[in-house]
């Protein structure tokens, strides 16, 4: 299938998961993680009518700027960003959904401050408080948004999590309620510099579910773009 027929495809699954739930699926955007696609592939997508396109590393982030790839669409970024590469990002993308620590959170703030912007945000959290996995603890995130008035730089749309891979269906669904609970929490409390009205969760194998529980953005790479090719660009020797 091309990629505008899995984007077809994944669209009309979205609005049964939206419907079932009684959601308007108007109210879900479809995030195209595009990392290890090319330019010609991205535009393909946004041309097929992705809401933005999410970007997983600063040097394909940077280089497909280049090639102008993203016209049209909305620019995320949503892979593990480092403190060193956040002017590469800062101020090029509308919103970075990987804040997953205090020390990327303060340079985002200091980079936006100095180009004189205020930069939109996620937070990122670590729902299975996985050790492999960055982010911030379920428990970190209701006093971390009460002193976002001292990040005058920052604004915070919401929320990102990748629940931990379950061997049986459903067992996803209480990480997603979690962190749909904690958005609700969050809006009642009113704090400054905050509003959440992006819940950034659901992927290519789970984003049903995800959408079960208030998801509002999925973020979908294999099943647009088919699977990815991890192996090396040259031969070794």
């Amino acid at each position: 299938m091309s990629i505008a027929e899995n984007i077809a495809a994944i669209r009309a699954q979205m609005e049964a998961a939206a419907v079932a739930n009684g959601r308007d699926p108007k109210d879900i955007l479809l995030c195209a993680a595009t990392k290890m696609n090319n330019a010609d592939a991205v535009r393909q997508a946004i041309a097929a009518g992705v809401d933005c396109c999410g970007e997983n590393r600063v040097q394909e982030l940077t280089q497909k700027l280049s090639e102008n790839a993203y016209a049209g669409a909305p620019i995320h970024f949503i892979g593990h960003l480092q403190t060193n590469k956040v002017k590469q990002v800062v101020g090029k993308v509308d919103l970075i959904q990987s804040i997953d620590r205090m020390k990327l959170l303060e340079c985002v703030q200091q980079e936006a401050a100095r180009q004189g912007i205020v930069q939109d945000i996620l937070l990122e959290i670590n729902i299975g408080e996985e050790e492999s996995k960055s982010g911030f603890r379920l428990g970190d995130i209701l006093p971390l948004v009460a002193q976002m008035s001292n990040y005058p730089n920052i604004r915070v749309r919401g929320l990102m999590a990748i629940p931990p891979i379950c061997e049986n269906p459903g067992d996803n669904h209480k990480f997603f309620a979690e962190i749909s609970r904690l958005a609700v929490d969050i809006t009642a409390k009113k704090y400054d510099n905050v509003c959440v009205d992006v819940l950034s969760m659901g992927m290519s194998g789970d984003y049903a579910d995800a959408i079960a529980h208030g998801s509002t953005m999925i973020r979908i790479g294999t099943a647009i773009f088919g699977a990815r090719n991890y192996a090396p660009t040259h031969p070794a020797g």
